[in-house]
């Protein structure tokens, strides 16, 4: 089957660029919040470092880890209007369904869903 539907936009109107805007926005952000996480994050502790004798930090950094959860907030946020955006913009098949959205709006809810238990279970 081909399909021989004529396509009758013009040009992309300001709801597409604004899902594009907010879609690279919240990737950024995302990433940000992988490289505040390294540093956040407890350190390893390794078979070495236990026989030199070497000190390791095995808590969450606060400070780190509250920026952390307010880039993956952010970042879930931005997805998540793009995501309703696309949802009342598109009418078409064709249209584009932005499943990467939807990844990233899963993995940031997870990912401070477990960072919370984790700095839950530490306090205790």
């Amino acid at each position: 089957m081909i399909n021989d539907v004529q396509e009758r936009r013009k040009h992309t109107d300001i709801w597409v660029y604004s899902i594009r805007i907010l879609t690279l926005l919240s990737w950024l952000l995302f990433i940000i919040a992988l490289i505040t996480s390294y540093f956040a994050a407890p350190e390893k502790d390794y078979g070495y470092l236990r026989f030199q004798n070497i000190a390791v930090r095995e808590f969450w950094l606060v400070p780190l880890t509250g920026y952390l959860s307010i880039l993956l907030w952010l970042s879930a946020l931005m997805s998540y209007i793009s995501l309703l955006i696309n949802k009342y913009r598109s009418r078409r098949k064709t249209d584009n369904k932005r499943f990467n959205l939807l990844l990233l709006f899963v993995i940031s809810v997870a990912w401070i869903t477990y960072i919370l238990l984790h700095i839950v279970e530490r306090a205790n």
